[in-house]
C-alpha cells in the first residue's frame, strides 16, 4: 500500500470456504448493511464465513437478534455469538441506533464448529435519502494480529461490497464514510474492488479513521491497567512509577502527535476556495464527525453579507447568522429548530457571549440542565434542550487579526469522551486557522461586491425604445474568480433622431478593469455627444487611453444609425464584428469592417465604414465572452451567433434569451458577456418635415405658419401653440446669427415630437440668467422651460439647436415594424 502501508498475507476466516486468496494487507471482510427498520438489508459472503449464517437465512431479520451483543463472556456461561469486551462502545449499541457516530470496537466470536476468535468490528452510521441506516464491517484480528508490533491501529479501507443495492452511490461517498480517505485513494480502492470482486481490509501506519481499535486484548488491558495505577498514585499523593511515568508521557505524546495530524489534515480540507459559502462548509464538516459530532457556525451579519464592519467587541445587539449546521444525528433533527439562515443575538450570560467578547474558547463538560434551560430560552416557541442538555460543548471563536468574525458551537454525544483542556487547546487552534481562511474569503467576497457595485453603477439602463429603433441589451457575470470585468454597452441619444450604439471589453478582470471600463464609457457618451464621427470618436479614445496609462487595453465597436437616412455607420477598435440581420430574408451575416487595433495601442488609423438599412434589419453586438470558448476555435462561437441571431422572436427580449441559450450552454464560458441588440425601424419619410429659411427676420412669421400647419395635418394640433412659440424663438437666433447658408428647420414626429433648427454659425448658444430689463437669454430660458428635452450640437457646417415636445396621451406612437 501507498505511503508506508506495511503488507503482510494474513489466513483469512473461515479458511476452507475462502474464494480467492488474500493479497498482501488486504483481508476479505463481513459487510453487513442495516436498514432503518434495524432489518439486515445486505449479507456478504465474508459474513457468511465469518458468521456461519447462510444470506438467504439473515435477510430481512433483525441485526441484533443475528448478533446478539448483549452480556460478557464468563466461565460455565454459554456465550453469545458476539459479546464485547467492555472496552470502549459495544456494537449492540450501534446495532439498535443508541449511537449516531462511527465507532469499532473488538468482540469475542463463537460460531458453529469454531474455536473463540476475537473479531475486529466498526459501524458507520449512513446519513443520506436511502432506507439503509448502519454500514457494520468485520474482520478476524487472529488474522490482522503483525508479528513485530508495529502497528497499534487498522482501519478498512473500503467499505462496499459490489453485489448490494446503492454500491455505487455509496462508494461516490466513500471519503465522507471515511473521512481519512483523500479522493484519489478512494478513486484507487474503488477500482480494486471493481477487479477483484469483494470489499477488502487494508492497514496502514499512516491512515486513520474517526476510531479504530487497537490491536489486541492484552495490550490495551494492560494500557488500562497502567493508567489506573498512574491515577490511583497521583490521588493518593503517592510518587508515580517511573514505568508508569513513561508510559503517561507515551501516552501524552501520541495524543499531541494525533491532534497535530488532525489539524493538519483540517488545514488541507479548509480554504480550498475563496468563496465564502463553499469555506463555511469545508469548515463544519472538518470536524465532524472525527473531532464533534455537531458543529454550528455562526458569522457576523456583515462578515455574511461581504461587507466591511467597524472594529470593536461585539455586545447584545450584534446579529450573528447560522450559516452551516453539520452533526451525525438523524437527518432533519436540527433543521426546525436550528434552521440555517437564521440570525440573532446572544444575551450577557451565555456561554456564546463570553467567547465572542474574550475571544477565547468556553469549555462546558457537560451542559446542565438549568444551563440548558437559559440556553433554550433564546428559541422562541421552540424546545433546543433535548438537543443540547447532557451534552459536552466547546465554544470556539473564529478570528482573524485580532477580530472576532463569528465562533463554534462544538457538541459531543453523551457517550463520547468530554472535551478536556487538549480539545480546548485543539479547539482554538482550528478556529485559528479556519478564521483566516473565513477572513479571506471575506475580504475577497468584500472586494467582489465593490467591484461589482461599481460595474452596475456603470452599466446604462437603456429605454427599450429610442427614436426610430427597439433595443435589449444582456449582461453576464464570468463564472471565474475574480469575474468581475470591463464589458459594457451602452447607447446615447444624437440629435436628428440618431442613435450611437457602443459594446467594449476592458481587457483584465478585477476592480481596476470595471473602473477603467467605467472611464472609457463616460469618454464614449461625451464625445458621441460632441456628435464625432465614429472613427474619429475612437481615435480620440485611444488617445485618451494613451494619457490614462498603458496598463490596459480595451476594444470596442461604435456604430451611428441614422433612421432617416437608413444608413449605419461604423467603425471597429479590435473588436469581434457585429451581425446583421436582415428583414427581408431572414439573412444574418458577419459585417466586414477593418479590425484596427485596440484602445491603446497608440499609433493605428482607424477606419468607417457605411452600410444601408431597410426598416426592420436587426443589428446585433457582442463581447468576445459570448463566442469565445478555450480550446474552440472563435470562428465556431461566430457561427453560432449568426445562426441564433437569425431565429424568429416574439419579442427583443426574447432574441437576446435565444442567443445566450444557444452560446451559453456550450460549457468552458468564464468570461463575461455584453450583448446589444437593436431592430433599425427607420423613421418614415411622412413623419418628416423640412424647410429652408431665408437669413430674413420676416422667416421667423413663415417658419410658425407651416409648424402651425404640419401638426394640424399630422393631428397634433394640440401641440401648435407651444411649437410655434419655440421654434420662433430658435428661427430668431439662428438668423440673427448665421452667416451665409439658409437657415434649415425640420419637425420629426415619432415617440415624440422633434424640432431642428441648423444655421452655420460654431459658437454655441449658453443658457443666461436674464434679468427682467435684459434683452438676451430670454430666449433658451423659455425653451428650457417648456421643452421635454432640449440641447445643442456642433455639425461639420455650423450648429444645430433642438428641442422635443411630448405627445399628447391619445396619440398612439406609430407601430413598430414586425420582426
Amino acid at each position: 500500500m501507498d505511503r508506508g502501508s506495511k503488507r503482510e498475507t494474513p489466513p483469512g476466516p473461515g479458511a476452507g470456504n475462502a474464494a480467492e486468496p488474500a493479497e498482501p494487507g488486504r483481508v476479505p471482510l463481513a459487510v453487513v448493511v442495516v436498514d432503518r427498520e434495524g432489518l439486515v438489508s445486505h449479507w456478504s459472503r465474508g459474513a457468511r464465513r465469518l458468521f456461519g449464517v447462510p444470506r438467504e437465512e439473515a435477510i430481512g431479520r433483525t441485526a441484533l437478534d443475528l448478533l446478539p451483543v448483549s452480556g460478557a463472556l464468563t466461565e460455565g456461561h454459554d456465550p453469545a455469538p458476539w459479546a464485547d469486551d467492555g472496552l470502549g462502545p459495544d456494537l449492540g449499541s450501534s446495532l439498535d441506533g443508541g449511537l449516531s457516530y462511527p465507532a469499532a470496537g473488538r468482540a469475542r466470536l463463537a460460531a458453529p464448529g469454531r474455536e473463540r476468535a476475537d473479531v475486529l468490528w466498526w459501524a458507520y452510521p449512513l446519513v443520506g435519502p436511502g432506507p439503509e441506516r448502519l454500514l457494520v464491517l468485520a474482520a478476524d484480528a487472529e488474522g490482522l494480529r503483525p508479528g513485530d508490533g508495529t502497528f497499534e491501529r487498522i482501519a478498512p479501507g473500503f467499505a462496499l461490497h459490489t453485489d448490494f443495492p446503492g454500491a455505487e452511490d455509496l462508494a461516490r461517498r466513500l471519503p465522507e464514510i471515511l473521512p481519512s480517505m483523500s479522493v484519489g485513494e478512494s478513486a484507487r480502492i474503488v477500482g480494486q474492488i471493481l477487479e477483484l470482486g469483494y470489499p477488502v481490509l487494508e492497514f496502514s501506519q499512516n491512515d486513520r479513521v474517526p476510531v479504530t481499535p487497537d490491536w489486541g486484548v492484552a495490550r490495551r488491558a494492560e494500557r488500562k491497567a497502567r493508567r489506573e495505577r498512574a491515577a490511583r498514585a497521583r490521588a493518593a499523593g503517592e510518587p508515580v512509577p517511573e514505568e508508569l511515568r513513561d508510559e503517561a508521557e507515551d501516552l501524552e505524546y501520541a495524543a499531541v502527535r494525533e491532534r497535530l495530524e488532525f489539524l493538519n489534515e483540517v488545514s488541507g480540507r479548509i480554504g480550498t476556495s475563496l468563496d465564502l459559502s463553499r469555506t463555511i462548509i469545508e469548515v463544519s464538516r472538518a470536524v465532524v464527525p472525527r473531532f464533534t459530532d455537531v458543529a454550528g457556525t455562526y458569522l457576523r451579519e456583515q462578515v455574511v453579507a461581504g461587507e466591511g464592519f467597524a472594529e470593536g467587541v461585539p455586545d447584545t445587539t450584534t446579529l450573528w447568522h447560522r450559516v452551516a449546521v453539520e452533526h451525525t444525528d438523524e437527518p432533519g433533527r436540527w433543521d426546525d429548530v436550528v434552521p440555517v439562515g437564521e440570525a440573532m443575538p446572544f444575551p450577557a450570560h451565555t456561554p456564546f457571549f463570553q467567547c465572542m467578547t474574550t475571544g477565547e474558547p468556553v469549555l462546558v463538560p457537560r451542559i446542565s440542565e438549568e444551563m440548558g434551560h437559559a440556553i433554550a430560552a433564546q428559541f422562541e416557541k421552540r424546545d433546543i434542550r433535548p438537543l443540547i442538555t447532557g451534552r459536552s460543548m466547546l465554544v470556539v471563536p473564529l478570528k482573524a487579526r485580532d477580530v472576532v468574525l463569528g465562533f463554534m458551537i462544538l457538541l459531543r454525544h453523551p457517550e463520547r469522551p468530554v472535551f478536556n483542556d487538549m480539545d480546548r487547546v485543539t479547539g482554538a487552534e482550528l478556529a485559528a486557522r479556519a478564521g483566516l481562511v473565513l477572513d479571506n474569503a471575506r475580504m475577497y467576497t468584500f472586494q467582489e461586491n465593490v467591484a461589482e457595485t461599481l460595474q452596475d453603477s456603470m452599466l446604462p439602463h437603456i429605454p427599450p425604445r429610442m427614436a426610430g429603433c427597439d433595443i435589449a441589451t444582456r449582461y453576464l457575470p464570468g463564472t471565474l474568480l475574480g469575474r468581475v470585468g470591463g464589458d459594457w454597452f451602452d447607447a446615447v441619444k444624437l440629435h436628428g433622431g440618431r442613435t450611437a450604439f457602443v459594446v467594449g471589453d476592458v481587457m483584465g478582470h478585477g476592480l481596476n478593469s470595471a473602473a477603467m471600463m467605467g472611464q472609457l464609457r463616460t469618454a464614449v457618451q461625451t464625445m458621441a455627444g460632441l456628435d464625432l464621427p465614429p472613427a474619429q470618436l475612437l481615435r480620440n479614445l485611444d488617445d485618451l487611453a494613451q494619457r490614462l496609462g498603458d496598463t490596459y487595453l480595451a476594444t470596442c465597436l461604435y456604430a451611428v444609425y441614422d433612421p432617416i437616412a437608413s444608413e449605419l455607420r461604423l467603425a471597429n477598435a479590435g473588436h469581434i464584428p457585429p451581425v446583421l440581420v436582415r428583414a427581408e430574408d431572414g439573412r444574418s451575416e458577419l459585417l466586414d469592417l477593418p479590425t484596427g487595433a485596440p484602445i491603446g495601442v497608440g499609433g493605428v488609423p482607424f477606419e468607417e465604414v457605411r452600410v444601408r438599412i431597410e426598416p426592420g434589419d436587426r443589428l446585433v453586438m457582442c463581447t468576445d465572452g459570448l463566442v469565445e470558448v478555450r480550446g474552440e476555435d472563435i470562428g465556431v462561437g461566430l457561427a453560432t451567433l449568426c445562426e441564433s441571431a437569425a431565429h424568429p422572436a416574439a419579442s427583443m427580449d426574447a432574441a437576446c434569451d435565444t442567443i445566450i441559450r444557444s452560446l451559453n450552454t456550450r460549457g468552458g464560458r468564464k468570461d463575461d458577456v455584453a450583448l446589444l441588440m437593436a431592430r433599425l425601424n427607420g423613421i418614415e419619410p411622412g413623419d418628416v418635415a423640412e424647410w429652408r429659411l431665408a437669413l430674413d427676420a420676416a422667416e421667423t412669421g413663415r417658419a410658425r405658419a407651416v409648424v402651425r400647419e404640419q401638426l394640424h395635418d399630422w393631428g397634433l394640433a394640440e401641440l401648435a401653440a407651444p411649437a410655434e412659440l419655440l421654434v420662433s424663438e430658435l428661427v430668431t437666433n439662428a438668423v440673427r446669427h448665421a452667416h451665409a447658408r439658409p437657415v434649415a428647420l425640420r419637425l420629426v414626429r415619432g415617440d415624440t415630437l422633434l424640432c431642428e433648427v441648423d444655421d452655420d454659425d460654431h459658437e454655441l448658444p449658453t443658457l443666461l440668467s436674464a434679468g427682467p430689463l435684459d434683452d438676451a437669454g430670454r430666449g433658451l430660458r423659455v425653451v428650457s422651460t417648456l421643452a421635454r428635452e432640449w440641447g445643442t450640437s456642433r455639425t461639420g457646417a455650423g450648429k444645430t439647436v433642438w428641442f422635443e415636445l411630448t405627445l399628447p396621451r391619445r396619440r398612439t406612437p406609430p407601430a413598430s415594424h414586425a420582426e
